[in-house]
């Protein structure tokens, strides 16, 4: 599974960081960043459930 955040509509909720802090941060300006562009089969489904939690549907497969 490949992943990337639209950082057009990211606002910096951090929702995706506190689920998977694995593959997501929060760059130097308050946005989140993938980590791990490749997720990792164990994160997976946490990744899908950030996915599914973002407030501005900004995180997408690749």
């Amino acid at each position: 599974m490949k992943i990337a955040i639209d950082e057009d509509r990211c606002r910096g909720h951090g929702v995706c960081c506190t689920l998977c802090p694995e593959v997501f941060d929060l760059n130097d300006d308050g946005y989140s960043e993938v980590l791990t562009p490749e997720v990792p089969a164990e994160f997976e489904q946490t990744v899908r459930v950030a996915i599914a939690q973002c407030p501005e549907r900004a995180i997408g497969e690749a």
